[in-house]
């Protein structure tokens, strides 16, 4: 798998991201191709060699005219949507804008198609997005990872005046995408165009994954402030097999819930992200009966499992960690049992199938079609997998 990892501890903005794409080897005609689908005014991509604190990093600059265009949400969002772009480059635009809107309208208290970009909605800001969208696809990058992100402080001017930093717009969106982020630096280190694309672009947070290391790209900023190097990262390589952040148990134990709202909760975990959720009835101390719910969930899921489960139970705490997973190799298929198909998940190791499970929805469907019982549906459709598939 190609992962790419994001660097962002001088921060990020729109050109800092196009110069890591062409440092990792992004041809930027790609790019300024993506900008022209749109039909717009004459924008042009320039890219030079700058360097920050004695480090060379690539910075492209965006060339495009002064104009009044009344770019609001919905003008953008209909301008991406009849564009000639491919569908993966105008989902990732659409994700990125529709994060700044989200941003904008709970900032100023608008409805959201309604917000007027200012900033962000320039000639400039758009072909960052567009750009960075088109280059993230050429570049392949199957999983896209991002450190801590730098947003920094103090006070900037914008069209409504003074505004504080981080830019709400900038805070909102990165909390919405459960981004870590650190102040560190007396300036406005992450624009809310980077902020967009980074949440936009990002499957997870963290430390650099284990890779092999293919490419290396570098963006530069427009200043070279004393406190560090402005540039943005960009480590593109192969996943090392094996290296994918371990599988997570989650568990907490719960003695004052209504057991009949028990159903709905393991479904709201499941729906938070978790691979599975189960429950073992337990003895608590002075004699209370209660149970443990325990759920296993992806590293990245872990943030929306934990809220699911402070939502839908009474628990004010939980514990947590890793363990080591096997897994067969699993293949899905059907049979039909009088007319009606009915989903099999079939086990296979070293080529050899060893199991196979009936959907048992699909089971409760037919039984209701065929007017049988469930159990009968299911043997019926077990015996059949197992002459089919063994």
């Amino acid at each position: 798998m190609t992962v790419a990892w994001l660097d962002c501890s001088a921060g990020a903005s729109g050109d800092m991201f196009l110069g890591a794409l062409v440092g990792a080897g992004v041809d930027l005609a790609v790019m300024q191709q993506a900008v022209d689908a749109l039909g717009v005014e004459e924008v042009r991509l320039r890219s030079t060699t700058v360097k920050r604190h004695g480090l060379a990093g690539v910075k492209v600059d965006v060339e495009a005219p002064v104009v009044e265009v009344d770019r609001r949400w919905r003008a953008i969002r209909g301008m991406i949507e009849g564009s000639g772009l491919g569908e993966g480059i105008k989902a990732r635009a659409l994700d990125a804008f529709a994060r700044l809107a989200a941003a904008e309208s709970s900032s100023h208290g608008i409805d959201v198609d309604d917000v007027h970009f200012h900033e962000v909605g320039a000639l400039d800001s758009i072909a960052d997005i567009i750009g960075a969208a088109a280059g993230l696809d050429s570049l392949g990058a199957e999983r896209v990872t991002a450190s801590t992100v730098t947003v920094g402080g103090g006070t900037t001017r914008g069209s409504h005046g003074s505004i504080p930093l981080p830019a709400p717009a900038v805070l909102r969106i990165l909390a919405d995408a459960e981004a870590p982020t650190v102040g560190a630096v007396p300036y406005e280190a992450c624009t809310p165009t980077g902020a967009a694309i980074i949440a936009a672009s990002a499957d997870a947070f963290g430390t650099m994954p284990e890779m092999v290391v293919e490419a290396i790209g570098v963006g530069a900023g427009g200043r070279d402030p004393a406190e560090r190097a402005n540039l943005l990262r960009m480590v593109v390589g192969r996943e090392v097999a094996g290296a994918a952040p371990r599988p997570v148990v989650i568990e907490t134990n719960v003695d004052d819930l209504d057991p009949r709202l028990w159903p709905a909760a393991l479904a709201a975990l499941l729906e938070a992200g978790a691979s599975d959720a189960w429950l073992t009835p337990i003895l608590m101390k002075k004699g209370r009966p209660a149970h443990t719910v325990h759920v296993l969930c992806r590293a990245e899921k872990v943030a929306g499992v934990r809220s699911a489960l402070v939502r839908h139970t009474t628990t004010i705490g939980m514990r947590s960690y890793e363990i080591d997973k096997f897994a067969l190799e699993r293949r899905y298929a059907s049979v039909t049992v009088d007319g009606c198909d009915i989903g099999v998940k079939i086990a296979v190791e070293d080529g050899e199938v060893v199991n196979a499970s009936v959907e048992y929805e699909d089971a409760v469907a037919a039984a209701a079609a065929l007017g049988r019982p469930v159990k009968v549906v299911i043997a019926q459709a077990a015996a059949l997998a197992a002459e089919q598939y063994s």
